[in-house]
């Protein structure tokens, strides 16, 4: 049994030594790819077809008039709500962030994981300390199973925002720039989460939801054998809210109802998703759920996920976050208890990626 570890440890420190990634190993021409990405329990074949109709199509929110219209506002809060009660996922549409601006950040993280290996390779890092880091699967040392078919840019644009020099110069300037108006489009959506919740519009805000900003470009070679390996294994995130740009390759997939709903992408369009922070702190009214992607044979598959979390590491990991008070009642009691970032992360990190069990779970009153 040690033995048989120790060959995947190897595997795995060799895998990251060569410091090229999933991209390296597709570029070498592989017809099969190796064993640490071999997925044995796969259950991508259990919705053969796409699975998208009225019941089954995650919601499609247009913003338009959100800010000039009360009753269309009202009708906007109340869309909100109910995908956020009922889905955690929605596509959105008319936010206010041009296609210009999506098509170049989406080329712009291309263009990263396209240059040439030695330019990358000068990013490579585990060091999550740092503002700006290069590596295949973050938690491939931690990693239970298999790893996944994908590279990734991470970047810290909040609390403190790299210098400009710190950012690769072949994507520095659209993500200055797609950085700004992300953060403006979160700071309507998490006023529209508040009043969903009956809370005044800067609720959320206030209370620090916005502080940590985390954003992570995703790269994901087409695979010689997708159905044995995942791209994205699955997860529910860790944030209070997550705004994800994809191309229109697809992949993307949704647990709802216990089956996999594929998210069919949307030219122009953002998917919004409720992370575990955002299920603490409502007490269960918005539910943060599980979403995976699909290893493809096409590709390259290119997406941008923006994370809006706590702060890590953190400035005080001592600060308590619970169900808001002003939720709960004799009829609503606490089904969280109050936590410390502390305990979040120790958690949810350290559990890697595909723990068998929620975090969440970890938390709740018995």
């Amino acid at each position: 049994m040690a033995t048989g570890i120790n060959t995947i440890q190897e595997e795995l420190q060799a895998f990251d030594d060569t410091k090229t990634g999933v991209k390296g190993l597709a570029d070498a021409g592989l017809t099969k790819i190796p064993k640490i990405f071999v997925a044995e329990q796969l259950e991508l074949d259990n919705n053969p077809e796409p699975r998208c109709w009225s019941d089954f199509c995650i919601p499609m929110i247009d913003l338009t008039g959100v800010n000039d219209n009360g009753s269309l506002r009202r009708e906007i809060i109340e869309k909100v709500g109910d995908a956020c009660q009922k889905w955690g996922f929605f596509q959105l549409v008319n936010h206010g962030i041009d296609l210009r601006t999506l098509d170049e950040m989406i080329d712009g993280i291309r263009r990263f994981h396209e240059q040439d290996s030695e330019v990358k390779k000068e990013l490579y890092s585990r060091d999550y300390s740092k503002k700006v880091v290069y590596n295949s699967n973050p938690d491939l040392h931690r990693a239970r199973k298999t790893i996944d078919w994908r590279d990734s840019l991470t970047f810290k644009m909040a609390p403190q925002q790299p210098q400009p020099q710190e950012l690769p110069h072949v994507c520095r300037e659209i993500i200055l720039d797609y950085t700004n108006k992300v953060k403006q489009l979160a700071g309507t959506l998490f006023k529209l989460l508040s009043e969903a919740l009956g809370l005044d519009p800067t609720y959320l805000e206030d209370m620090g939801c916005m502080e940590g900003l985390f954003c992570m470009g995703h790269y994901y070679p087409a695979c010689p054998e997708p159905h044995l390996a995942t791209g994205t294994s699955t997860h529910a995130d860790s944030s209070f809210l997550t705004v994800l740009l994809q191309d229109q390759i697809g992949g993307l997939q949704v647990l709802h109802q216990n089956q996999w709903i594929d998210i069919h992408p949307v030219r122009g369009a953002l998917v919004v998703n409720l992370g575990d922070m955002l299920q603490l702190i409502s007490n269960g009214k918005f539910i943060s759920v599980y979403h995976r992607v699909a290893a493809k044979s096409v590709g390259p598959r290119v997406s941008v996920a923006y994370f809006f979390r706590v702060i890590l590491p953190p400035p005080n990991p001592l600060k308590i976050y619970g169900p808001i008070k002003e939720l709960l009642s004799e009829e609503n009691p606490p089904i969280y208890r109050d936590i410390t970032i502390k305990d979040f992360v120790h958690y949810y990190y350290g559990e890697g990626l595909d723990a068998p069990t929620r975090s969440l779970d970890h938390f709740r009153l018995s």
